[in-house]
């Protein structure tokens, strides 16, 4: 049986139309995700190591500046994100500022590892910040493994300063103006401008009238002692407490 050419056109358009159809309808089946929230949201960290401690505009090595934060300055982390290479956190940093920082300049309780990073930064590091990044240490982690290790460099560090620290006053206290004055002597050398910023992070010096020479006065070797008795950091620690009074008591 043959139909006209008219009808075939018609199955034909009617067919084609039927599956354009089908395709416009058809709704793609998505595979399914679940979101899920990082455990670092929420808690909160500290800042520590300055040379990463940029606050960014976004998630990125190449985002705008907010500015650069402190060592000490303590954030909490809004989120979390992956960007050249690198993790960040959203985080707020009081009293006004928020933005991304690069996850490895703050430290933390909450996040495995930074125990053992920090106390490697602490002996990779020097001068001042060295002892600044000790005492963040001994905050964080006041039970650490690492302590007395770090204690025993913490006064070693501070009695090389106390060596720089003597220097420093012989040269820049004026010791006729002193004697003019009729004040103690030991009363310049002890309040010397230079002692403040160690003062303000709870570090004590002494003074050595007679030798005219500043010391540190040992807390830290006196806290491996009586804290981590027969350790071999408590061994070192004695020595130095030793050597600290015969230096004292030295005219």
């Amino acid at each position: 049986m043959k139909f006209p050419v008219s009808t075939i056109l018609l199955i034909i358009l009617v067919a084609t139309g039927h599956i354009f159809a089908q395709k416009r309808t058809a709704t793609p089946i998505k595979p399914k995700t679940t979101a899920t929230k990082s455990a670092e949201v929420g808690q909160t960290a500290i800042v520590i190591d300055e040379t990463l401690s940029i606050l960014r505009k976004t998630p990125s090595l190449f985002s705008e500046v907010v500015h650069r934060m402190q060592r000490g300055r303590k954030v909490q982390i809004l989120g979390v994100a992956e960007a050249d290479g690198v993790k960040f956190y959203k985080v707020t940093a009081p009293p006004a500022n928020f933005g991304w920082v690069q996850a490895d300049a703050v430290f933390g309780k909450f996040r495995p590892g930074d125990e053992e990073r920090l106390a490697k930064l602490v002996q990779a590091i020097d001068a001042f910040d060295q002892i600044e990044v000790a005492g963040h240490f001994f905050q964080l982690y006041p039970a650490s493994k690492f302590r007395p290790a770090i204690l025993l460099l913490y006064g070693d560090v501070l009695e090389e300063a106390a060596a720089k620290l003597t220097k420093s006053a012989s040269s820049q206290l004026k010791r006729d103006e002193m004697a003019a004055s009729g004040a103690p002597l030991h009363s310049y050398y002890l309040n010397f401008n230079m002692l403040d910023r160690y003062r303000r992070l709870g570090i004590i010096f002494l003074f050595n009238s007679a030798a005219k020479q500043f010391h540190y006065d040992g807390a830290s070797w006196k806290e491996i002692v009586t804290k981590f008795p027969g350790t071999n950091e408590a061994v070192e620690a004695q020595k130095r407490l030793d050597a600290l009074k015969a230096k004292m008591e030295k005219k």
